[in-house]
């Protein structure tokens, strides 16, 4: 009878309905909004900051929404812990598994809920024959009984998604899987997730490669500046589509650039190599110019900038600073010499934030404010007060506590301690990241000064408007390598994102 057929499961395993998550007072996700549906690869891509790490966060239970819907199998969840996602039957593949290195690939897989047979011991017996079974299922080969330690990165994945697989997962999300797998290993994880997709499973696939959303996926959502674009089929789109939803905003008064002159060759690096993280980089940085290096996030940009710095070292190539060698690791000499650096993480690696703000504004420059092997207070809070007054640090009193200041006087602080050694070669790394629409107007317009005062800058950014609205030239990495270098006139959108996803070489 009619009455006794069972209804059909929904189609859509996973929605999310303009969900809403904030953290103070940044908003990460505005209007997040995705549809998985059975037996389907779905790609969510969009820039850094887009949204896409914090939406999955709430999918996987790490975050809780402050707003919106969140539907599995059509019904309202609210997951508050990890636990509760994997037991409604939700996976992540993250692009570095966490396994126990020292436990067996099967142990590995049945961890915590290892089968035991009547006297209460492990039955290892079935644990094994349930984990080759799930790799006949997946057409790979590992061998159940090796130890974890010293697999690949592509064979750890794998045994993440067989460990999915016996927890019976619905919904598995893969975060930038292929990062760090050559391609032979990323052809079998895609022919693993085809055979995930064709036994009704939904994925989730995020990726900054349109070459592999195009080969892998069947639809494709984009997000920008936290909010839900679009969702199109993949066979109805292009990349040229694509990458005009992920950068569609203007460039306006956020980004007040001066005219400059540009001159003379300040800095030089030639064939820079660090196997692994970096290769064969080269580029020129002059007097009044703002270089603005551009690229995803692992490209390797804050890499090259500390190698430049002489915080991390490099194998080859060579640094030079008005017509002199720089020599490797040494960040001392490379102070001294006129080359400043304000690190991406300004809290951990810029700031001592126990300390007040003159003692930080002065920290790179106290051998110079010595007398007699002695600093004096009064020379120590004259020094700060320039750079606290130029950059117009808010603050009670220069004395008080940097860690108590907001995010963008932190950021004041940071540059005013490096400006304060008169640099002739600037190096900013993300300069307004995580402050206020306001002061990143305010952080643009005094280095667009400095460079119309001949200060030459080397400004890396993951934000597309701000390296086009701010740089002179732009340069683009993608995996450790330079792929494209543009004029101001040229750098486009588009022209930058392709030369930060897709394999193109540098243009000179």
């Amino acid at each position: 009878m009619a009455d006794d057929v069972a209804p059909a499961a929904p189609q859509h395993a996973l929605e999310l309905r303009r969900v809403v998550k904030s953290f103070g007072p940044v908003v990460a996700l505005r209007a997040g909004s995705l549809t998985l549906d059975r037996g389907s690869i779905h790609a969510l891509i969009g820039e850094n900051g887009a949204g896409k790490s914090t939406l999955v966060k709430i999918v996987a239970g790490l975050y809780r929404r402050d707003a919106g819907e969140f539907l599995l199998d059509g019904e309202s969840v609210d997951f508050t812990s990890t636990a509760q996602s994997k037991g409604a039957g939700i996976a992540v593949i993250y692009q570095e598994p966490t396994l126990f290195p020292d436990l067996s690939v099967t142990e590995n897989i049945f961890m915590g809920r290892q089968p035991t047979g009547r006297l209460g011991r492990i039955d290892r017996k079935a644990m094994r024959s349930e984990a080759l079974e799930i790799f006949g299922r997946l057409g790979v080969a590992l061998d159940p009984d090796r130890v974890t330690e010293g697999l690949s990165i592509a064979d750890q994945q794998i045994i993440e998604i067989a460990k999915a697989i016996s927890l019976d997962a619905k919904v598995l999300i893969m975060d930038e899987p292929t990062a760090a797998l050559s391609g032979v290993e990323v052809e079998r994880l895609f022919a693993v997730a085809r055979s995930l997709r064709d036994e009704g499973r939904a994925l989730l696939f995020i990726s900054h490669r349109f070459d592999e959303v195009f080969a892998l996926c069947d639809t494709v959502t984009v997000m920008r500046d936290g909010s839900y674009i679009d969702t199109t089929p993949i066979a109805d789109t292009t990349v040229d589509e694509l990458v005009r939803q992920m950068v569609g905003r203007d460039v306006t008064e956020l980004f007040p650039k001066l005219p400059s002159e540009v001159g003379d060759v300040v800095l030089e690096v030639e064939g820079l190599t660090r196997k692994g993280v970096f290769r064969d980089i080269t580029f020129d940085l002059r007097s009044g110019e703002i270089v603005g290096l551009a690229g995803l996030v692992g490209a390797g940009r804050s890499e090259v900038a500390r190698a430049v710095f002489g915080v991390d070292p490099y194998e080859s190539g060579r640094v030079t600073l008005l017509g002199a060698a720089l020599p490797k690791g040494n960040p001392r000499v490379a102070t001294n010499r006129g080359i400043a650096l304000v690190p991406e993480d300004r809290r951990k690696q810029g700031l001592v934030l126990d300390d007040g703000v003159s003692r930080n504004i002065t920290l790179a420059i106290r051998s110079k404010l010595a007398k007699w092997g002695l600093i004096w207070g009064g020379l120590e809070n004259e020094a700060a007060q320039v750079w606290a007054s130029r950059l117009e640090v808010k603050t009670a009193a220069l004395d008080a506590e940097t860690g108590t200041l907001s995010g963008g006087n932190q950021q004041k602080v940071v540059l005013g301690k490096w400006l304060a050694t008169e640099p002739k070669v600037l190096i900013v790394d993300e300069p307004t990241r995580g402050i206020d629409v306001g002061t990143k107007a305010e952080v643009h317009r005094l280095l667009s000064q400095l460079a119309q005062q001949g200060l030459a800058i080397l400004m890396i950014s993951s934000e597309l408007p701000e390296v086009l609205g701010m740089a002179d030239r732009v340069l683009v990495m993608r995996e450790g390598r330079l792929t494209g270098e543009f004029t101001r006139a040229e750098a486009t959108p588009e022209a930058v994102m392709y030369a930060a996803t897709a394999d193109a070489e540098v243009a000179r």
